[in-house]
């Protein structure tokens, strides 16, 4: 038993020793950023060219994380609530991109956009490559497998039985759906939508593979920093980077409030807090 107790004591010290290693590591990443780019910060973002990347950012994610929610919440609810042949497979193909490299993907879609198919589209009035619309194309493909696995995650927790009784008493898989289902998830899918938009912001690898990095055309804030830090502007990058860093963590902090907001436990202290 005081052996047992020993190996437990002895891991639980080597978990904390870890667990400050990683904050400290982390800390120092986080501070990089700060210090380098805080002195830059605001002259760098009243310049034009920053300020047309943050909107081309907040444009391009805000639209990527509706058509995300938009394909990602019946595609969730398809593999958790109704039965289809090779379900499994087909969950294994949307979740496959999550291992993929980001610049593999824009090369994918840089080749299907750069066919024939691209080119009628191109006629059609739909430019892809080298557009804005290829930037939200390239986010919508990177963040759509993390939609569908959290959104599918937050369906699987809901009791079933609330949905069979529902059902028992005549309501529609639908009705189900709308009255049940969504509202029991609606947290999960409020911190998924945050931190879709979030990765939305921060993506750079597919973007790049399918728009290139043009100032003043296909520029987010992620391709600011990398143009800037090959122009030898390392202020002007940091001070970038700053900025994503500061709404990143402003989605993390809103992410992780409403977690607490829908934690058991939480809610129960705040009740005996009243």
């Amino acid at each position: 038993m005081k052996k047992d107790r020993h190996i437990f004591n002895l891991f639980e010290m080597f978990s904390m020793i870890t667990a400050v290693f990683v904050v400290g590591f982390t800390a120092v990443l986080i501070l990089t950023i700060i210090v380098k780019g805080f002195p830059y910060l605001g002259e760098t973002f009243f310049s034009e060219e920053v300020q047309f990347s943050i909107r081309m950012s907040l444009y391009t994610a805000s639209i990527s994380t509706c058509i995300c929610l938009f394909l990602g919440v019946p595609t969730a609810y398809a593999l958790t609530k109704t039965s289809f042949p090779f379900k499994k497979i087909c969950q294994i193909i949307i979740e496959l991109p999550l291992s993929m490299p980001y610049l593999v993907l824009g090369l994918s879609l840089l080749l299907i956009f750069s066919s024939d198919f691209g080119k009628a589209l191109k006629e059609m009035g739909i430019r892809v490559v080298f557009d804005k619309n290829g930037i939200i194309l390239a986010q919508t493909v990177v963040n759509l497998p993390y939609v569908v696995r959290f959104v599918r995650n937050a369906f699987e927790e809901v009791d079933e039985r609330l949905e069979f009784i529902s059902g028992s008493l005549g309501a529609s898989k639908w009705e189900r759906f709308i009255t049940i289902t969504l509202p029991l998830s609606k947290n999960a899918i409020i911190s998924t939508i945050i931190l879709t938009w979030s990765r939305g912001l921060g993506e750079f690898g597919a973007t790049l593979m399918l728009v290139g990095a043009t100032r003043m055309k296909t520029e987010t804030l992620t391709t600011s920093v990398y143009l800037n830090l090959a122009t030898g502007d390392t202020g002007a990058a940091m001070a970038s980077a700053t900025i994503i860093l500061i709404i990143s963590f402003t989605s993390l902090f809103i992410t992780n409030w409403l977690g607490r907001k829908n934690d058991p436990k939480s809610r129960m202290k705040d009740v005996t807090l009243r």
